[in-house]
């Protein structure tokens, strides 16, 4: 029996999938992908799945993950099951059909949060000055 392990992350959120043979079930944090809330990320994660036709329905993808919103866990979970639908098939086209749509399927986004300075509230605001 075969089994891949692969990962994804966005900003602070990972992503640990585990793909194996099966008969298309998909589960995110041990929820069906089907029953997932909010919709635009259920939908988000669903793009690797739907390019992947019929490969999609040979598998069953179990998806760990935590940390960050959202919109970040749903991003950092469909890289982990494009990476674990890349590795498991060995499928060239299929990575490249992958990049061709959108990079960050396959390369996980390194963009972090700017870290906060003295003398302000934030990474750029400040406080204001009067000089009279």
């Amino acid at each position: 029996m075969k089994i891949v392990l692969t990962s994804g992350k966005r900003k602070t959120a990972i992503a640990r999938a585990t793909i194996r043979d099966g008969r298309g079930r998909v589960r995110i944090n041990k929820v069906p992908v089907e029953l997932y809330n909010p919709e635009m990320a259920r939908n988000m994660i669903m793009e690797p799945l739907i390019m992947a036709k019929e490969l999609a329905n040979k598998v069953d993808i179990d998806v760990n993950v935590n940390g960050g919103g959202v919109m970040s866990q749903a991003e950092a979970a469909r890289t982990a099951i494009a990476r674990a639908l890349v590795e498991w098939s060995g499928d060239e086209e299929l990575r490249k059909v992958y990049l061709e749509y959108d990079r960050t399927l396959l390369v996980n986004d390194i963009r972090r949060k700017e870290p906060k300075k003295q003398m302000g509230r934030g990474a750029r605001k400040r406080r204001q000055t009067s000089y009279r």
